[in-house]
Order: C-alpha cells, then structure tokens, then sequence
C-alpha cells in the first residue's frame, strides 16, 4: 500500500477521452452478472464534479442489490453499482465551491446505485455525494473507511448515544462495519464486546481492539457478556443481524434501561422484540445522516480526525487489481470468510 504524506495536494489529470470503463449488470443474479463496458463521460453540471477513481470500497449492501435483496431494486438492464470509492477530483461544474480540481475525496452520501453507482474509471457525482478525504490518507484506506466509520458514528454516538466507559456489544463483529465500530468505541473511550460465529476470528478481532470475543457458535452471548461484565451488561447493542434473536439479545443489556441500534438485517426472518422496561430500540440508516449538511460535516470531521491520529486503522481482507476482478472480489465478499474489506484499486 502507497501513502502519500503532507498536505500537497495530487495531481489532477484532465481526461483526454469522452469514454469510461464501468461495470454494469443487465439481470438479477451472482457476480457472473457484472460485467465492463465504455460509456460515454459526461462533463460535470451545474452543482456536480467529476472524480477520478482511485480505489472502491465493496460493501454487502452492493452484493443484495445486484442479487434483489437490497431495500429498493436495481433498474435492470443497465444498471450500475456500488456507492463507496476513493479518488480525485478531476473538474467541478458551475457552483461547487466546496472542491477544486486536485482535492482528494471520498464518495458516498446519498448515491442511487443503479444510476450514480461508482464501479468506474470516473464518475460524475452531485458535490452533495462526495466528502473531503485528508491528502494523506492513501486510496486503499479511503475506499476502506468512508461507509464503515460513518456508519459506527452514526449509529452508536448519534442515535445510541454511546459514552466513555459504557459497554457495548458489536454483532457480526468481522464485518467492516463491526471492525470500526471497535475501533469507533475505543476512541471514545467505550468498552467494546464482539461477537463472531467461529473462533477461526477470535484474535484478529482482540488484535483490531474487541474487550472480548463471544464466538456464538460455542458460546452463550448473554452468559458470556454478564460474566466479563460482572453481571451487569451492557448499555448498547449494535446489531447487523435482526430477526428473532433479538430477544434473546436484549438479555445482554443492563436492567435499567439500555439500547439497541439495529443497521442491519442478516436474518430476514421477523424479529422478535423484547419485553423490557425501559428499553430503547433504534432502527439506523446511514443515509438518514450523511445525507444532512450538519450530519455529513459532522461524521467526516469524526473519520478525519481518527484517520489522522491513527485511531482508525481499517482492516484490509484483500485488495483486487482493476475492475476486471470484480466478479472474484464479489465472489470472496459472498463467502464470507473474510474479516474486514474487500479493496478493488482502479
């Protein structure tokens, strides 16, 4: 991995074609659906600007939406894909004052797949769907960093209100989401529990920094959680899974009161809330505050900093070379057997 240091800006590259590789996929299916092509590269408008991709970011959420499970559908043919990238602004369109050409930025915030996706060489974005990235942050850990640490912020502090010295338990903790959160909840000061289905991930999570580690296929999470927390619980549930375990979950919290933050829905089967005198029960999507200016400003100057100072260090499963790997790199994320995220450099 190549990090620039200092605060010199890159160098822009103005494109010297009209034409762009970018992956579309025609038909609902598995990673043999996408597939490359050249589209034309339109000059950014009013409000908009075009980036250069250095590095893209796979998340599960890609994964359903190219296979029918994401909460809105692909328009097929022709839809595009993903919403997380690292890169460099190439040109701004009339009125984008927040960017010049040179910056180096994140996408994300707000990106509808199937038409803005940024599986691409360059891509033309609303300047509202694109955040600064510090100079000396390299690509890979750009790509790796936006969705994830925004999503643990956003989650945990702003909606479940995490504090210094509160515990919280991190399902589903291999994940890149689950992976920033512990990091997200160290740098505040928080003690952060995971869990994972196979001891196979135990010490990589204690190594990314979990307090302890609930391997749920040989253990009992709410035993496991009151014992190295002296029969008390804890005050937050950050939970990537749903369904009908979260009864049982809620156990997990302490007896007066404590919260969970659903982001995600691994099991689709309907859940099972609990009956608990006091508890609160979030349902947290990322958009809801990266989409807000004061949210946005807010969750980039949390990543930022933590980049800076080395809290955030995104775990990397693997990092693919070109978009013609994105079939295998779709492919290792169905399979989950990684821990962290999926790179692909462009």
């Amino acid at each position: 991995m190549t990090t620039t240091t200092g605060t010199t800006k890159r160098e822009a590259t103005t494109p010297t074609t009209t034409r762009t590789r970018t992956v579309f996929f025609d038909e609902i299916g598995g990673p043999e659906v996408l597939d490359i092509r050249e589209v034309e590269l339109t000059a950014p408008g009013p409000g908009e600007v075009l980036i250069r991709v250095e590095a893209l970011g796979l998340n599960r959420a890609e994964a359903l939406f190219r296979s029918g499970g994401y909460y809105y559908q692909a328009t097929v043919p022709g839809s595009r894909l993903g919403y997380e990238a690292a890169g460099i602004v190439e040109q701004t369109g009339e009125g984008v004052t927040e960017f010049t050409a040179g910056d180096t930025v994140f996408t994300g915030p707000g990106i509808e797949m199937s038409t803005q996706g940024v599986y691409a060489d360059r891509v033309v974005l609303p300047a509202s769907a694109v955040v600064p990235r510090p100079a000396d942050v390299d690509a890979v850990t750009g790509a790796a960093a936006w969705l994830t640490y925004t999503t643990a912020y956003g989650g945990m502090i702003e909606t479940g209100g995490l504090r210094p010295g509160d515990h919280v338990l991190i399902t589903g903790a291999s994940s890149g989401v689950g992976t920033a959160a512990i990091q997200v909840a160290r740098r505040i000061g928080a003690v952060p529990v995971a869990t994972t289905r196979t001891d196979a991930k135990r010490q990589q999570l204690l190594d990314i920094g979990a307090a302890h580690v609930v391997v749920t296929d040989e253990e009992d999470v709410v035993q496991e959680v009151k014992r190295f927390t002296g029969g008390r619980g804890v005050e937050l549930i950050f939970d990537a899974i749903g369904g009908p375990g979260l009864r049982t979950l809620a156990e997990a919290l302490v007896p007066d009161g404590g919260s969970i933050v659903v982001y995600g829905w691994l099991d689709p089967r309907p859940a099972e809330l609990p009956w608990i005198a006091g508890l609160k029960i979030h349902v947290y999507a990322n958009f809801a505050l990266t989409t807000t200016p004061g949210g946005r400003r807010r969750s980039t100057a949390f990543l930022n900093q933590g980049l800076r100072d080395g809290a955030f260090r995104p775990p990397i499963a693997e990092v693919f070379d070109g978009l013609d790997r994105i079939q295998d790199a779709h492919r290792l994320m169905e399979s989950n057997t990684h821990t962290g995220k999926i790179v692909v450099k462009v």
